[in-house]
């Protein structure tokens, strides 16, 4: 069934004068509809709640309830300003899920590239007490940042590894990807040291042993994916698996980064299969 869809901005944050917003795509219907959080990519440091719209969109007309963020960034602060933004923004949907034709126990997370990374670590660490710093308003009801599932989308899934690869590539001399360019100065702006991409890292997080939820994974990506070290999903795949936590793979071949926001069959699948994760997950 295909829903008309309602959208519309809300503000769901507050940092001095500057209001953050989330992008609502609301099926129009009784509900209630699973709700999912979604993260934008941009290394960390760019774009904004719109740019995963062609992903967002058609999720929304298939009975689920999308809140795409905007959250902090440097230049304005780094890691993990964005992952307080974030886990304040599952929490306050939470509370406001009934209004939205939501429920509360029906939410997850998707996030492209290093959104996706952000999605991951916050499904990872909903209880985090760095993440979770900003309180609910009083008479909030009092609830957590657990989510049921994580979609992610070519996922900066080892940002440490990430970091070093792009370094190897640039040392070494034209001719690299144009990407490497891109992403390196936005790694240090917002992780500003190694040691941080090595904390706020699922990869070493899981491989280090630490106790995290868990939820159903989707991960996608596409095997033309240069920005995106394979070598760093086999890693994340192997040891999420060992943890004990579900995880589906889909791999698409001869794309390239960020297909699945594009037009063509390969995007059309992606989208189709992400839509049929959702609600196997939330129902």
């Amino acid at each position: 069934m295909a829903y008309e869809i309602h959208v519309e901005d809300v503000e769901y944050v507050r940092h001095g004068d500057t209001p953050l917003l989330a992008r609502l795509f609301k099926p129009r219907g009784t509900g209630p509809f699973p709700l999912i959080v979604e993260v934008h990519g941009g290394a960390w440091c760019r774009k904004d709640r719109l740019d995963d719209t062609p992903i967002n969109e058609p999720l929304a007309k298939s009975g689920v309830v999308v809140a795409a963020l905007d959250f902090r960034m440097p230049p304005v602060a780094p890691y993990p300003a964005s992952m307080v933004d974030i886990n304040y923004a599952i929490r306050w949907l939470k509370t406001r899920a009934a209004e939205l034709g939501a429920r509360p126990d029906r939410i997850g997370l998707m996030g492209t590239s290093s959104g996706a990374h952000q999605a991951m670590l916050a499904a990872m660490r909903p209880r985090d007490s760095r993440y979770a710093a900003i309180p609910l308003p009083a008479g909030a009801a009092a609830v957590d940042a657990s989510v049921s599932c994580a979609v992610l989308c070519w996922p900066v899934i080892d940002p440490l590894a990430r970091y070093r690869y792009a370094k190897k590539l640039r040392e070494g001399g034209k001719p690299y990807p144009d990407v490497i360019d891109r992403v390196l100065p936005d790694h240090d702006q917002y992780w500003q040291s190694e040691e941080a991409m090595a904390e706020g890292n699922p990869v070493l997080t899981l491989e280090r042993g630490e106790r995290v939820e868990l939820p159903p994974v989707l991960y996608i990506q596409a095997t033309r994916d240069v920005a995106h070290p394979r070598a760093d999903l086999d890693r994340f795949v192997t040891s999420y698996r060992k943890a004990g936590g579900q995880l589906e793979l889909e791999l698409y071949e001869a794309e390239g980064e960020g297909f699945a926001k594009k037009d063509g069959p390969a995007a059309e699948q992606a989208r189709k299969r992400i839509i049929e994760f959702v609600h196997k997950q939330l129902g």
